[in-house]
């Protein structure tokens, strides 16, 4: 679940609430992450273009043709990326499936030039291939001016598109937030499907958020890289590939209450041996926040842990033992 600060405007017609989401990347707050970061542990092995037109509203154009299939598969490039076009697709694959962990568990990276000119997509996944599941994108951008092809976005008033940071910044997605979808495994994800969102507010063309709102970016891109440009995905959280790797994926601890209102755990822990063992808290952007360590002992522990004065928001609680790492996402309300 990701925290959202309501801000009133007064408008003509009196009160509007508008939600605002993540700022830009360096900003605080934001959610970026930058290619570099040691969260990534994967990139996409294989891409399938479909290709949409320069400008939706002029067919006789034809359709982008910048870069191939191979600018979207594996770590950012800053040379080249697969453009999609007005409506255009991308399905990529991974060598082995994503799975949900805690916070984000891939990110999807464009090459907008600044923070402000923003060329937007949809995200689905999929855990057969064949069946795909959008996650619920959110657009306050107005939708009454058209914004110009070199036009600006405002990043706080967009949230699960891809394409909302700046080159060599992904834009991540939590599994999480399709959890209990009909006919996906959350656990398995096999494909990600980028779909570009045109941008266009005309009523016969135009695309739609969660909230039926028309998403409303740089149009028209009527160039040979017009559309969304497809940089990378990186994987966050994937199936281990070794059996004892899989076998430690069945560990577990259990941590309550979770939401905590003030910071503070209780964790119980089942060992066969006594041991150290290391907990870190970390952001949900990889940063540590709090280290600690302490003994624990043959057969079931409980420790009541009390954390430092930190914000509100999504954190990951890592237990290091001698043989395994176990991972808890926990939520500070």
């Amino acid at each position: 679940m990701r925290k959202l600060v309501l801000t009133i405007l007064f408008c003509a017609t009196g009160l509007c609430a508008v939600a605002q989401f993540a700022p830009p990347a360096g900003q605080t707050g934001s959610t970026a992450i930058h290619k570099d970061s040691s969260i990534f542990v994967a990139w996409a092995t294989d891409c399938t273009l479909q290709r949409g037109y320069r400008d939706i509203s002029n067919p006789n154009l034809g359709f982008v043709t910048y870069g191939d299939s191979t600018e979207a598969t594996g770590a950012p490039n800053a040379t080249g990326v697969a453009s999609l076009g007005d409506g255009g697709s991308a399905i990529v694959q991974f060598n082995t499936p994503i799975l949900n962990g805690p916070g984000p568990d891939f990110a999807v990276f464009e090459n907008a030039f600044v923070d402000t000119f923003l060329e937007l997509a949809f995200v689905e996944v999929s855990s057969d291939g064949i069946n795909f599941h959008r996650f619920p994108a959110a657009s306050n951008t107005q939708d009454t001016i058209q914004v110009g092809s070199f036009g600006g976005l405002d990043a706080t008033k967009i949230n699960n598109l891809a394409g909302k940071y700046r080159v060599e910044y992904g834009t991540p997605f939590d599994l999480e937030e399709l959890a209990n979808t009909s006919g996906l495994n959350i656990n398995h994800i096999t494909h990600v499907k980028i779909i570009d969102v045109v941008g266009c507010i005309n009523d016969s063309f135009a695309r739609y958020d969660k909230n039926n709102n028309k998403i409303n970016d740089p149009w028209r891109t009527d160039f040979l890289t017009g559309g969304f440009d497809l940089d990378a995905v990186g994987v966050i959280h994937t199936w281990p590939t070794s059996t004892a790797d899989l076998k430690k994926k069945e560990d577990d601890f259990i941590i309550y209450p979770n939401p905590s209102s003030n910071g503070n755990f209780n964790i119980e822990l089942a060992v066969t041996e006594n041991a150290t063992a290391t907990l870190k808290l970390s952001d949900w952007q990889g940063k540590t926040i709090h280290q600690t360590a302490f003994e624990i002992n043959v057969g079931v522990n409980k420790k009541r842990m009390v954390l430092p004065d930190v914000s509100s928001g999504n954190y990951f609680i890592q237990l290091s033992l001698p043989n395994r790492i176990l991972n808890k996402k926990i939520i500070i309300e």
